[in-house]
């Protein structure tokens, strides 16, 4: 994804600045489209901070229609190859994408339980941490209640929302 100043991103047609945003939040891009109208912005924080607050003050149906547009880590869907652009380069800088079959096991198990336990996808940021990090959140988060598992998702979405944007806005 080619970096941006925050001044074009500003001069941009709304199609063009949600085309270009749009994937900060995964599968997502009601939110780039709530944000454009609130352009110019002065700089990467004060966009990202919008963006943050379109998610905080949506509804929860909507909220958790962003947790569950997630894909599972290390799913199926990713040795598939059916991952976003984003999500696969995330989950690829931890090597999740060349697991070994018990590795894979594993995940799919947590993966599993979780899903079952909350109905949506386990959601983390996978820049902020490692594989054995993921697997001790994992467990440690399967024993949340659900509204403390929504918000830590959300916690979680908006961290990789900041670390992607950062990719797409120069400051």
């Amino acid at each position: 994804m080619e970096r941006l100043s925050i001044s074009a991103l500003n001069a941009m047609e709304k199609e063009e600045f949600v085309g270009h945003v749009g994937g900060v939040y995964e599968h997502s891009a009601w939110v780039a489209d709530r944000v454009a109208e609130q352009r110019p912005f002065q700089d990467r924080a004060q966009l990202i901070s919008a963006m943050r607050l379109v998610v905080e003050t949506a509804t929860d149906w909507r909220k958790l229609e962003l947790i569950r547009a997630h894909p599972d880590l290390a799913g199926k869907l990713a040795r598939a190859g059916g991952l976003g652009a984003e999500s696969a380069r995330e989950q690829a800088g931890l090597g999740l994408d060349r697991l070994s079959d018990d590795e894979f096991a594993r995940f799919t198990d947590l993966n599993t339980r979780y899903r079952e336990r909350f109905g949506f996808p386990f959601v983390i940021c996978v820049r902020l941490t490692d594989k054995p990090g993921i697997l001790q959140s994992f467990e440690a988060r399967l024993e949340h209640g659900e509204r403390e598992e929504i918000g830590e998702a959300l916690r979680q979405i908006h961290h990789i929302a900041r670390l992607r944007l950062g990719d797409a806005v120069e400051e």
